[in-house]
């Protein structure tokens, strides 16, 4: 245990950074991009694979389902892993595994295939995303963490943002199942970076059979629980249906046993005590609230762009990609202000500007498209890396080298709830918004009011002069009015979600300044104290 602790420890921050250690930090954050992406990429691509597998588009939601419980399951579990097997090991394996899963999932034969292969995709790639954060804290000295800590940031925001677009120019070039085989291309590389970035270490197997299986068991019981509730909860109408009582009651006894035997072992598979350091438990709650707003945002404007503007899956991702590109020139930016600037300013920055673009996007119409949403594409990417980065120093600040790898998994297994809450929420008022708007047009758009009867007799007077009877002509005229109703409330419904979206982020700006000033280590010789 004391050489697996020995490892974990940072380098001292005068410490030179060699080739070795920049390729295996490029590698693990490749990694870590690789798996998020992998949540949003089938979303673009869903109609063609639930087309060839024969399933319903409710039966599709599974997909997504599957590879999210398990990738929810394994992030805290990492820390263990890590333990017994080591990071170069445990990361190559894992990864292979990856690869091996993605493959399948390229070949699945139908729906049940596929949902079991996205599961074992999920359950490899999940570990991938915090390993990179952990790699960044215990690889480079605090001088060059504040660089490594902004390419991680950057493989949470750019993924979902690139997801939907790859999704989409790998489905319409070469079929669907290319976006599970691309995934060779970072693989490989990530193998060969871990195998000659990394030291050899001992493995530690007596890690495993003495860890806190029931507190494990209780832990995947309660989150995988939690996202089957939360991801199918609006199309079985929620506590109307017994299935979600039944996942919401088991999320509960699973995440209150973990709770329990985790806060009862001297030596938990990952340390839930650090929710009692103030600057972690600020950092996770706006871990979960900006989970929310870059799932939701993805899963709002896509839909929007598909349903209301009629974009192809290939046009919804040249509009997407400008939440992307911006970042890369952004993210050195911040980084060179986090080591000058309290972290606290730079966030709130950030969740302003990322809530003003929501905000905007509270605002469209039926018309609205890719010259419209722009504007609001950039200043959202120029406020997310603000936010990213600061996150991550408040959530490593002042937590020891041996509770990194927990901290890491906590973090990030945070975020990735807080976007399962935030679509689930969205979803959900989605359907209730829609409703409601419907109602209350239909109140003024009724066939008794004067405008209506004007614009009906228009209609049938243009579909008669199609060359239709007058009968089929009047049922056609209150047709194209209903769909113009239907369609004006689903735009009043995308607008009160984005609404939702810019409440909640400005929102967080209150909890945010419960947390310590924190700066990132500067470059100089003991900045980073």
């Amino acid at each position: 245990m004391t050489s697996s602790t020995h490892t974990m420890a940072p380098p001292a921050n005068n410490v030179r950074v060699d080739a070795r250690t920049w390729i295996a930090v490029a590698a693990g954050l490749l990694g870590a991009f690789m798996a998020v992406l992998d949540i949003q990429i089938t979303n673009s691509s869903l109609r063609d694979i639930l087309g060839t597998l024969s399933a319903t588009q409710e039966e599709g939601s599974w997909i997504s389902t599957a590879y999210l419980c398990a990738e929810i399951v394994v992030i805290p579990m990492t820390a263990l892993f890590v333990r017994a097997l080591g990071q170069r090991r445990y990361l190559m394996i894992t990864t292979a595994l990856f690869l091996a899963f993605s493959t399948l999932c390229g070949t699945a034969w139908n729906l049940q295939s596929m949902i079991v292969f996205r599961m074992l995709q999920g359950f490899t790639g999940g570990a991938l995303i915090p390993m990179a954060m952990t790699l960044v804290m215990t690889r480079l000295p605090a001088s060059k963490r504040a660089v490594g800590m902004a390419m991680f940031g950057l493989t949470a925001t750019l993924a979902p943002a690139m997801g939907p677009t790859l999704g989409g120019y790998l489905t319409e070039l070469y079929g669907w199942p290319s976006i599970f085989y691309i995934n060779w291309v970072p693989g490989v590389l990530l193998i060969a970076g871990m195998y000659w970035g990394l030291d050899k270490e001992k493995s530690n197997l007596q890690t495993l059979i003495k860890a806190d299986w029931l507190g494990i068991a209780f832990m995947a019981l309660g989150l995988a629980s939690l996202t089957i509730f939360l991801e199918e909860g609006n199309s079985k109408d929620w506590f109307e249906s017994s299935f979600i009582i039944t996942f919401a009651a088991l999320a509960l006894v699973g995440i209150l046993g973990w709770v329990v035997t985790s806060l009862s072992r001297a030596e938990p598979f990952v340390n839930l005590r650090l929710y009692g350091q103030r600057n972690f438990l600020v950092a996770t709650m706006l871990s979960a609230v900006i989970g929310m707003g870059l799932y939701g945002t993805s899963y709002l404007l896509p839909l929007f762009l598909g349903q209301i503007a009629g974009y192809s899956p290939m046009q919804i991702g040249e509009v997407i990609a400008w939440v992307g590109l911006p970042q890369l020139f952004v993210m050195p930016f911040v980084a060179r202000l986090s080591q000058k600037i309290d972290n606290r300013i730079l966030c709130m920055f950030g969740l302003m500007l990322f809530g003003v673009s929501c905000l905007m996007n509270a605002y469209m119409d039926a018309s609205t498209g890719y010259d419209q949403l722009m504007v609001t594409q950039v200043i959202r990417a120029l406020g997310q890396p603000f936010v990213m980065l600061t996150l991550s120093n408040f959530a490593m600040n002042g937590v020891s080298p041996k509770d990194m790898p927990s901290a890491s998994s906590l973090f990030n297994m945070t975020r990735n709830l807080g976007g399962s809450v935030g679509i689930a929420m969205l979803a959900t008022s989605l359907t209730n918004r829609e409703h409601f708007h419907s109602a209350r047009l239909g109140e003024s758009v009724s066939l008794f009011a004067a405008a209506t009867q004007a614009r009906l007799d228009t209609l049938t007077q243009a579909f008669i002069s199609r060359g239709m009877d007058a009968a089929t002509a009047a049922n056609q005229a209150i047709a194209a009015i209903d769909r113009i109703v239907r369609r004006e409330s689903f735009v009043m419904a995308y607008n009160d979600g984005f609404f939702i979206v810019a409440a909640i982020l400005l929102g967080a700006i209150i909890p945010l300044w419960f947390a310590d000033k924190v700066k990132s280590p500067g470059g100089g010789g003991g900045g980073g104290h």
